[in-house]
């Protein structure tokens, strides 16, 4: 029997909503305190980092007074900025995830699943954050040889973020949520620890059994639920350590560390700010509006122009996401009003980005060139050929598909186009600036982003004068953003594989690989078909960075060499990633094309089955991928 009356109970229940309303509101000012604080820190430590890199390559080529530290203070504040955008990336929920299954449940499953994503990322989080700090003291006693910054700094700036995580992924798991909510979540993820625990004797029996059930039933588990990849991957490369081994958990965030801290890694917030940058100085535009007077008049002209802005933006900004945000909205409304299908425009704009995944200055390619040891410069120079090969495929269908058509548009005169190629010019001259710089060796591919970036300011500042300073720094801010959503997964991924190569799947996979029948073909037969499954599932670079190291010896010992290796494993990653129904890029290419994904799963498949062709080509003729390569 309860004490008290009716109306003290009453009141006792209002004073604990007051409570819980008071808790929430201070939660909720402390997540949007560290929220800008994380915006303002990432901001100017993209400008910061800029400013190193370039003045490194003016003082070592222009005044031949090379400075010697740029690259470990760069190297260090690096971390910080993409720790800081992993904030960023958190609150706006645009860590990378599957949403597939989650988009087609009804509300009440969608918002469990969401708690539970939440309260991954919050568990993620703590159990780093903990071993984090004996990390960072036995880092104390290491400095830099040049500043001679002591290790634990850049530690300290990781830590940092990952407190202002906890406040983020704590007020996404308690806001709204219902107390029924809670408790169901909190008891079904109780269970599964304490399962795993009473367990703990029999997973460390089956040996390699327990790799299945935590790196694929776990990760699966939590991917499909709408877990960003990044804290399944995190969550289960930790439950594996903890429930299978007496291995420290600090050797999460050391490997987190080793995975994330390589400076060619450095290129990538540079080139999504390089990509950001041509589309609000007028550079991408001016591309456009060339390739658009010279066969926008033809059948199927839109399409050519569709496929050729996207090789050529695909060759300066290195960001698919840029590259299809500045294209679109320039050509996808006139194919529109020329009666295209929408269907139609998603499945030409998601090839046409799939397609230019091997262009160099191409994230993806510098990332499978930071963790598999390939030459950077080797890669930039074998990827082109094969997109060329991707790009005419695409060229031949639409000319199939648009054989009937009517001719569309007035033809541009010699007059106007040469206009547009002078005003194109300025544009034109950076793709070929960054290849010359990379291939002759005067800047690294960290380095030569920044020459871009300095060239973009300088062009929208002086010739296309459309730069807006007030677009400045949500350009700042979305860089540090999505340079922490892809590096934070390249963080965990290495993690995961670290813990695969210590327990031996490495050297099973390769006694695998080696003894196929077929040698040679069968081994890159089912190399294609493991990446475009797993640039479907992982969208693509957590797959290169979990498999990368693995394969890339294997395909080694068949002879085969690693530049074509490497760029047939992008361009499977890239058709995965860009095919329904899994393929995020999929979905990314319906909503700037306000398409709804009906309209075009069914036409997206003829563009697919032509780079499937381009694929099996470019995997049958090594020349294609070796013939331009150093």
């Amino acid at each position: 029997m309860m004490p008290g009356s009716p109306a003290d109970r009453q009141a006792l229940s209002a004073c604990l909503v007051r409570l819980r309303d008071g808790a929430m509101a201070v939660l909720r000012a402390l997540d949007l305190v560290s929220g800008r604080l994380a915006e303002l820190l990432a901001a100017a430590l993209v400008v910061i980092e800029v400013a190193i890199l370039l003045g490194g390559v003016v003082f070592r080529y222009v005044l031949d007074n090379p400075l010697v530290w740029t690259d470990e203070l760069a190297e260090m504040l690096f971390l910080w900025l993409i720790s800081l955008g992993a904030v960023i990336a958190l609150r706006r929920a645009e860590h990378m995830s599957m949403s597939f299954l989650t988009d087609r449940l009804g509300p009440r499953p969608r918002a469990l699943l969401a708690r539970f994503a939440s309260l991954c990322a919050l568990v993620f989080i703590g159990i780093v954050a903990g071993p984090g700090l004996a990390y960072m003291r036995q880092q104390q006693a290491i400095t830099t040889p040049a500043l001679h910054i002591p290790g634990s700094w850049q530690i300290a700036g990781e830590l940092f973020a990952f407190a202002l995580m906890l406040v983020c992924a704590t007020y996404k798991f308690l806001a709204g949520a219902r107390p029924l909510e809670l408790a169901i979540v909190l008891a079904a993820a109780g269970l599964v620890g304490g399962g795993f625990w009473l367990l703990e004797p029999w997973l460390q029996a089956i040996d390699n059994g327990s790799l299945v059930i935590f790196f694929v039933g776990m990760v699966s588990l939590c991917i499909f639920c709408g877990v960003p990849i990044v804290f399944s991957f995190g969550i289960a490369t930790a439950a594996y350590i903890f429930y299978t081994s007496t291995i420290p958990l600090t050797i999460i965030i050391s490997q987190m560390n080793q995975g994330m801290s390589a400076i060619e890694l450095l290129a990538v917030p540079m080139f999504v700010v390089l990509g950001l940058l041509l589309d609000m100085t007028g550079l991408a535009r001016a591309l456009i509006n060339l390739l658009n007077a010279l066969v926008g008049h033809r059948r199927g002209g839109l399409s050519y122009a569709l496929i050729g802005a996207m090789y050529l933006i695909s060759g300066i900004s290195g960001s698919k996401a840029a590259d299809q945000a500045a294209i679109a909205p320039v050509l996808v409304p006139e194919m529109k009003r020329r009666g295209g299908h929408p269907g139609d425009l998603v499945a030409l704009l998601a090839a046409s980005a799939a397609m230019s995944e091997t262009i160099p200055p191409s994230l993806v390619l510098i990332i499978v060139g930071a963790v598999t040891g390939v030459s950077t410069a080797a890669l930039f120079s074998g990827g082109l050929l094969p997109a060329s090969v991707a790009a005419l495929c695409l060229v031949l269908l639409v000319a199939f598909k648009s054989r009937k058509d009517a001719h569309n548009g007035e033809r541009a005169g010699w007059r106007k186009t040469g206009r547009l190629f002078i005003i194109a010019l300025p544009a034109l001259i950076l793709p070929i600036l960054i290849r010359y710089a990379v291939l002759e060796g005067i800047t690294t591919a960290t380095e030569v982003a920044t020459i871009g970036v300095g060239y973009t300011v300088i062009v929208g500042l002086l010739i296309y004068r459309q730069f807006d300073w007030r677009r400045l720094y949500p350009i700042l801010t979305e860089t540090a953003a999505l340079s922490g959503a892809i590096l934070m997964i390249i963080g965990t991924a290495s993690t995961m594989a670290w813990a695969l190569t210590q327990a031996g799947f490495a050297d099973t996979l390769t006694s695998f690989m080696t003894t196929l029948p077929g040698g040679k073909a069968s081994f890159l037969a089912i190399s294609c078909l493991l990446f475009v499954v797993l640039g479907s599932v992982l969208e693509g670079l957590p797959a290169m960075v979990l498999f990368g190291p693995l394969l890339f010896p294997i395909a080694q010992q068949l002879d085969i060499n690693v530049v074509q290796y490497a760029i047939v494993a992008i361009l499977a990653m890239g058709i995965g990633l860009f095919s329904p129904p899994f393929g995020v890029g999929f979905y990314q290419s319906c909503l700037i094309t306000r398409a709804r994904p009906d309209q075009a799963i069914l036409k997206i498949w003829p563009y697919m089955g032509v780079l499937v062709i381009a694929l099996i080509l470019v995997a049958t003729v090594p020349w294609l991928s070796t013939g331009l390569a150093h």
